[in-house]
């Protein structure tokens, strides 16, 4: 089991520590809820140091990202960052991930923690054929995601950056509590404003002391994975390993907005053929109509009973007090405002089919 550099400092303030994704994560400290809320409300700080980040550099770095990648990383400029995926060569994703495009002929690819041995192996592979300068800094950085509609205003004392002026997907490279070279990136993945802070591990444990100190008059506090998973279901932001893995296609995941036929990159043929022909299968959000809290894995049944598909994610929304949750089921019962059901133990609870996200400010 791996540490972050802050795992000492969520051990004392009393966080349950969980095993994710091979490290040793606190997922919750006062509770799912308040945690949530604070969010939503005020602003709080997720430790997120397990994700992987790789440096990609040199002349062929942008056609190697262009290979593997299913947006187009060419529309980037200095200081922007993209959504996008890791296509396989079945029609499924290898993983998610945010690619920064630091300098000209330098980028940054943040990858999914569960999958940073798989990605950094995917994507040299097809480096063989374009020979990028390629550098794993997973165990060199930590990831403080600060969140929340009171993080701009709570952070400013800490950088001479303009923090309202960063726009979400946009990013800078500056001090920030008195360290040099941060990356104070607008990439948060919970709907409430904020962004994250990439530093140095040696460096993590003084920018958390000087985050709190800065944001305590705000009401700051640290938040958990369990929060950061009901925040962004919320939104209705896939999650590797749920929404999306090795046999999920972008086109049925609703990520066809990150999925770009104007370039060559591994399977386009075949998920643009897949996007012409239509999906199946699509992924859909659903509330539930009665009282339930629908989990991963439950099935999804039709009027008749029969199953149609699954749940990916579920949980009991706490800004909307119902059960939520996304799942694949046949293209034709993925219209909004279709009824579904889902199976709880021995009940049919009935949902229907709605837009997303779930949560809007």
């Amino acid at each position: 089991m791996k540490n972050t550099a802050l795992t000492d400092v969520h051990i004392a303030l009393g966080a349950k520590m969980v095993p994710f994704a091979g490290y040793n994560m606190p997922v919750q400290y006062e509770g799912v809820n308040i945690e949530h809320e604070t969010v939503r409300n005020g602003v709080g700080v997720f430790d997120v140091s397990h994700m992987g980040e790789f440096l990609i550099e040199g002349p062929k770095a942008l056609d190697l990202i262009q290979k593997v990648s299913s947006n187009d990383a060419s529309k980037l400029t200095v200081g922007r960052a993209q959504y996008s995926c890791l296509p396989n060569e079945n029609g499924g994703i290898v993983d998610d991930l945010i690619i920064y495009k630091m300098k000209e002929e330098s980028y940054l690819l943040v990858v999914n923690a569960s999958n940073i041995d798989k990605d950094w192996n995917w994507i040299s592979k097809y480096n063989e054929k374009f020979g990028a300068e390629m550098k794993n800094l997973s165990d060199e950085y930590s990831l403080l995601a600060i969140q929340g509609p009171k993080a701009v205003e709570a952070m400013q004392s800490l950088t001479e950056v303009d923090l309202s002026a960063i726009k979400f997907y946009h990013f800078a490279v500056d001090q920030f509590a008195g360290k040099d070279n941060v990356i104070i990136s607008a990439t948060g993945y919970t709907g409430s404003g904020g962004f994250e802070i990439y530093c140095k591990n040696e460096d993590a444990k003084d920018v958390w002391e000087k985050v709190f100190e800065a944001g305590k008059d705000y009401g700051i506090k640290p938040i958990g994975l369990a929060a950061r998973d009901t925040l962004r279901l919320e939104m209705g932001y896939c999650l590797y390993g749920n929404d999306i893995d090795d046999s999920t296609s972008p086109i049925e995941a609703g990520l066809g907005w990150i999925t770009k036929f104007t370039k060559d990159f591994v399977n386009a043929d075949a998920l643009k053929a897949q996007k012409e022909a239509g999906a199946e299968r699509k992924l859909i959000a659903f509330e539930l109509t009665e009282r339930g809290i629908p989990r991963q894995g439950y099935d999804i049944v039709n009027e008749a009973g029969n199953i149609v598909g699954k749940v990916t994610s579920g949980t009991q929304s706490p800004s909307l007090g119902k059960g939520i949750g996304l799942g694949y089921v046949p293209t034709e019962l993925s219209k909004v405002d279709q009824t579904i059901n889902i199976q709880i133990r021995k009940k049919a609870i009935p949902a229907k089919v709605v837009k997303l996200p779930f949560y809007k400010n």
